[in-house]
């Protein structure tokens, strides 16, 4: 088992790698200046489907559109 003396403060925060990750890409993003800022902020957009399976198959898919939090 591993100690605890070395844990990097975001886990020390009380957040996942993925959850600083996003706010440190924020930060970047923001700081932008124009047009790179709006190119940026649209290259954020995430866009995926799921299934719901039933019996051992998959139901049909649903597709959603959102955006890194």
């Amino acid at each position: 088992m591993a100690s605890s003396g070395a844990v990097p403060f975001w886990r020390a925060a009380g957040m996942t790698y993925i959850t600083y990750s996003n706010i440190c890409a924020n930060m970047v993003r923001n700081c932008l200046k124009e047009p790179h800022k709006s190119q940026s902020i649209n290259r954020e957009k995430v866009h995926f489907s799921f299934s719901k399976w039933v019996d051992g198959k998959p139901q049909n898919p649903t597709i959603r559109s959102d955006t890194v939090q």
